[in-house]
């Protein structure tokens, strides 16, 4: 069985968790091991990581800093993880990869998707994701919802007008890569965004 790689892209609120769980499911069912995963995080390197990178009493963070933060805790999570997971046939489930720096980054912090790129190119050792899900959602209503679960972290706290750049950065990638990135209104319910996801991934399968 060859391994696969999915990822779940989308702004805060979006709705990455229940479906990620949800495609967990689906691919248990289809015979598959599943590896689970967060980026930034994923192990006890990427881990500690990331708790540097979302610390909301670190406001004086640089942009760079931040960008090779994310770009350290990546190749960690894909030389420990998800690397050996595919090479074994797993299917691998990561919830977000490098086109949130080139979203988060790149253009949210105005570092350029080419730059976020350049930094990435090591660490990500030529693995990109067969798939990623973009559950589209205004940064209005993912702010909310993330509000109404739990305390905001570093990047959750940035302004309004950051997120808005964020969604729309996630809109252009997903014009930039249609073949990989396929954009769903994270609006819709669950169930359905389910129904979406397992058709494409069933293609990826045969």
């Amino acid at each position: 069985m060859k391994g696969i790689f999915i990822t779940m892209e989308g702004p805060d609120g979006a709705g990455k968790s229940t479906q990620i769980g949800m495609l967990r499911e689906f691919l248990a069912q289809k015979g598959y091991e599943v590896l689970l995963t967060r980026d930034p995080g994923g192990n006890v390197v990427s881990e500690a990581i990331r708790e540097v990178i979302l610390n909301k009493t670190f406001t004086n963070m640089g942009y760079m800093t931040e960008l090779l933060l994310y770009a350290s805790a990546r190749a960690q999570l894909v030389e420990e993880n998800i690397k050996p997971a595919l090479e074994s046939g797993k299917a691998v489930i990561a919830d977000r990869f490098v086109d949130s720096s080139a979203v988060y980054q790149g253009i949210g912090r105005g570092l350029g998707i080419d730059t976020v790129l350049k930094v990435n190119e090591f660490a990500l050792q030529g693995i990109m994701p067969d798939l990623t899900f973009l559950l589209d959602l205004d940064a209005e209503a993912g702010i909310a919802r993330k509000k109404n679960q739990t305390e905001l972290d570093r990047m959750e706290n940035e302004t309004m007008e950051f997120h808005r750049s964020v969604v729309a950065g996630y809109r252009k990638l997903a014009e930039l890569a249609p073949d990989r990135i396929i954009k769903i209104d994270a609006a819709l319910p669950k169930e359905t965004i389910h129904d979406i996801i397992v058709s494409y991934v069933a293609k990826s399968l045969v």
